[in-house]
């Protein structure tokens, strides 16, 4: 209060109140008001509190919409392609000798090594690395968090399936207890970590808690370090020990779409099996017999005429509503809101690509900006850790040597590729990328990146190519020095020496 409201408060306390009222009503932003159209919901808890009481019936939630709902299986699936890919994603070694060249024969043989081990990565020896990548980022996107636990060196009672002794054991989420808390040892929702937020160690369950094994079964805890732990989350505030699953925010518009959809399909199946109702005039025209009347029908069939109809009575015909014509708007408007809440587009999500091609480019390229933070976000949660962690396992189990003229500092260097922008009009792109090089704004090892190709296996492919047509006597545009080669030696041959020069030299 000012010296004003201090002197007229004992005298006249409610115009001060009204003055102070409509002071603070100045000052303060409208939208912090709570009004009767407004109804300023807050949120004031931490990221660990807000996820405590909802995160568990979140993730369950999603899974079930992942089982039943066509739209959310869609969704994942997409994000899926493009967020890993077919091949997973690849990994190219760079490693760099002292003078700063890439190391070639020794990039191979890590290359060879990576892909030999890629074929089963993980315990069970079922899924292949790309298989094992695309389960991952769908548990991470839809449950909000996935977990895996690298198995080194000699484990008991498992046998590892390559020469390089590692592999992972791939966990979901419900391993890792979101009510184990004991905040005088630091561990909060199963992570125990140290006065700096470093996590030191992950207490999980010994055995899935949805196995129904028992009260007792489910609270049986074993502490992993944290260095043999990738927990990858998706995390949407500073501090937020665990994830939250992508469709958060538009998992009630799902389940919205889903019961309205339903409810659309009965009402049209309801209105395809009304016919028709035989109308009996006014009541005095109505007598009720004194026997039960038969039951009556018609026949239905084009044309037909209805002459059997008693005095009084008239035949009219059920109007039908539906299908409603205003359904297929109101569900793409309500497509168009999910895809702006899960980092997708809308032609991914409804399976719909009407437009011109500008907009469809110009989707595809701001969709792609979402993709592409998936993607590095997985890259450096789980691909990165995992390429790193097998090769020092490579290294010190004696499997790769590394040569002496590589630079140490270099040796976990490595490319990181997934799937790409596909492209709408290929030759368009192709001249973009042929101008680029040619002008020197790009490389050759870009482009092929740009198409999901490793530069040196496109080479070698190139290289042994290019040899087995010039051995055969075949000749593409692609050779452009062969071309130039076997004109110029066209040309020689074609030349016929001169009789005063027998070297064949000009008079």
């Amino acid at each position: 209060m000012n010296l004003l409201d201090r002197i007229l408060a004992p005298v006249f306390p409610g115009t001060v109140a009204e003055r102070l009222r409509a002071r603070n009503v100045i000052q303060a932003f409208e939208a912090s008001d709570i009004t009767r159209t407004h109804k300023a919901k807050k949120q004031s808890k931490s990221a660990d509190k807000s996820l405590q009481k909802s995160a568990v019936s979140l993730r369950e939630q999603c899974r079930k919409l992942d089982e039943d709902h066509d739209i959310v299986t869609g969704l994942f699936d997409r994000l899926e392609e493009r967020v890993v890919g077919g091949s997973g994603i690849s990994v190219e070694p760079i490693p760099l000798t002292y003078a700063g060249d890439v190391d070639l024969e020794f990039a191979a043989a890590i290359k060879a090594q990576w892909s030999e081990w890629s074929l089963s990565p993980e315990t069970s020896g079922e899924l292949s690395r790309p298989q094992m990548e695309r389960l991952m980022c769908r548990t991470w996107l839809r449950d909000g968090e996935g977990l895996a636990q690298m198995l080194i060196g000699r484990v008991a009672n498992y046998d590892h399936l390559h020469d390089v002794p590692f592999a992972l054991e791939l966990l979901e989420p419900d391993y890792l207890p979101w009510g184990y808390t004991d905040l005088a040892k630091g561990i909060s929702q199963g992570i125990e970590r140290n006065g700096w937020r470093r996590v030191k160690a992950y207490h999980l369950l010994k055995q899935h808690p949805g196995d129904g094994l028992g009260y007792g079964m489910t609270l049986d805890t074993k502490s992993v370090p944290a260095d043999r732990i990738i927990h990858i989350a998706y995390r949407k505030r500073i501090g937020q020990n665990r994830g939250q699953p992508l469709l958060h925010a538009v998992i009630i518009r799902l389940a919205d779409i889903k019961d309205y959809e339903e409810s659309e399909r009965v009402a049209a199946r309801i209105s395809a099996a009304l016919a028709m109702y035989i109308k009996k005039g006014t009541p005095d025209d109505f007598v009720p017999s004194q026997t039960k009347a038969p039951e009556r029908t018609f026949p239905l069939a084009p044309g037909v005429v209805v002459d059997t109809l008693l005095p009084g009575e008239d035949v009219g015909m059920i109007e039908s509503n539906r299908p409603n014509p205003f359904l297929e708007g109101f569900r793409n408007g309500q497509l168009k809101a999910v895809a702006a809440g899960t980092r997708g587009t809308y032609s991914s999500v409804a399976r719909s690509y009407d437009g011109t091609y500008s907009a469809q480019r110009q989707e595809l390229v701001e969709g792609q900006l979402g993709y592409d933070l998936l993607q590095h976000e997985f890259i450096d949660y789980w691909c990165r850790r995992v390429y790193r962690e097998w090769l020092r396992i490579a290294i010190t189990s004696g499997v790769l040597v590394v040569p002496k003229t590589v630079d140490p500092r270099t040796i976990y260097g490595a490319i990181y590729q997934g799937p790409v922008m596909p492209w709408i009009n290929p030759v368009h792109e192709a001249n973009a990328w042929k101008i680029l090089v040619e002008a020197g704004f790009a490389d050759e090892a870009e482009v092929a990146r740009a198409r999901q190709r490793n530069p040196q296996e496109l080479k070698r492919t190139r290289k042994a190519e290019i040899e087995t047509n010039r051995a055969q006597g075949l000749v593409f545009s692609s050779d452009a020095y062969h071309l130039y080669y076997g004109k110029n030696k066209a040309n020689e041959t074609e030349k016929k020496p001169d009789d005063d020069d027998p070297e064949g030299g000009d008079k």
